[in-house]
């Protein structure tokens, strides 16, 4: 199974939802970079379910026990391990399941990969449950980000049909991307949040889910950063940000919205400002050519609504190939959005430490 991230940085993802633990070993980390512990749970319990009919009720404390790499509160330059244990799983909800196919999940394309040797129970390593070692990772890379000037920060941008503002992709800044962090709602306005939160409660008590859009910006990266081709910043940030379940879209800058625009109104012009190059407009999100301008790295990802509902639907038994009513017991987010924001700044933090790292002049 490819749960491995091999670049500046390699990080490896292990662990099942029911299993004993998950976690993450992360590898050619910069030595000597203090790390504050307290942070990372402020962090992580940003990912933690919430108490407000928002998300599921499973109630996991996810406490990583480090057990390398860290040496007196700095990290050691060598492999840093660390391990969050599984302490409340229901697995009897997914006995009735085993091999019927659930609506949107991996179970039966899991079940003819791996020949129907892996892990069921509560979707197994397909899980957003191994979403929390990622966390761990990304809340590290935010504190090497940090040593280096560079704050990356998320938000919600849309539940269903229901929007957000947008971060400024020019004047975005530091302040505003920490103060989002302590919303305990990541929207960046009071009304919709009110109006987001009243959809993902109309969506649970109907027994269905919804999904939205998340944004990330990151300020303070410097130019020059990145390759062409296969190895551009945008393909690198991309191919993190898959890794977190129900990601099912990605645009950079002004994304898709570019297709409507002539080049006279796309390109962004440069200009000099204060001794520095920089853009009037950003509609490239801070990368060109796979390589940042300077101008602040900004993106979006959708995400689809949470597959698991509890409302009947057709499925198959794929081991007896009989058509069935399927019904999902269990505790389900009826809207994965507001969790997943820390988990697309992490996979930003680990993608900008990445490409760091193979400038280590920078």
């Amino acid at each position: 199974m490819s749960s491995l991230f091999n670049g500046g940085i390699s990080v490896s993802l292990f662990g099942e939802s029911h299993g004993k633990g998950i976690g993450v070993i992360l590898d050619n980390l910069p030595a000597g970079i203090e790390i504050d512990l307290d942070k990372i749970g402020e962090f992580m319990a940003r990912r933690a379910p919430k108490k407000d009919g928002t998300s599921t009720m499973r109630n996991e404390k996810d406490i990583p026990e480090i057990l390398s790499g860290l040496y007196e509160g700095k990290t050691t330059g060598t492999p840093l391990c660390a391990v969050i244990m599984n302490t409340d799983q229901h697995s009897k909800d997914y006995g009735n399941i085993a091999h019927i196919a659930r609506p949107a999940h991996a179970d039966y394309t899991g079940y003819l990969r791996y020949n129907g040797a892996n892990d069921p129970r509560g979707g197994g390593h397909f899980s957003g449950r191994i979403t929390a070692p990622l966390v761990f990772a990304g809340a590290v890379c935010s504190q090497i980000l940090e040593s280096k000037g560079i704050t990356t920060g998320a938000h919600i941008v849309s539940i269903k049909d229901v929007c957000d503002e947008r971060f400024d992709p020019v004047t975005v800044n530091a302040e505003q991307l920490n103060a989002v962090k302590k919303r305990s709602f990541p929207a960046l306005t009071d009304d919709a949040e009110a109006r987001m939160r009243e959809i993902i409660n109309a969506a649970r008590e109907g027994l269905d889910s919804v999904g939205g859009i998340v944004e990330c910006a990151a300020v303070g990266f410097p130019a020059g950063i990145g390759s062409p081709m296969m190895d551009g910043l945008e393909n690198v940030i991309s191919r993190l940000v898959f890794a977190i379940p129900a990601v099912k879209g990605i645009e950079f800058g002004n994304g898709f919205d570019c297709t409507q625009l002539f080049g006279s109104e796309n390109n962004d012009e440069f200009v000099i400002v204060d001794d520095n190059i920089m853009t009037r407009t950003n509609n490239h999100g801070g990368i060109l050519g796979g390589i940042s301008s300077g101008m602040p790295i900004i993106f979006r990802a959708a995400f689809k609504p949470t597959p698991s509902i509890s409302r009947p639907q057709k499925s198959v038994d794929f081991k007896t190939m009989t058509e069935e009513e399927l019904i999902i017991k269990g505790r389900h987010d009826p809207c994965v959005v507001a969790r997943a924001v820390p988990c697309v700044e992490s996979a930003l933090n680990i993608a900008l430490v990445s490409a760091l790292m193979t400038h280590p002049n920078i």
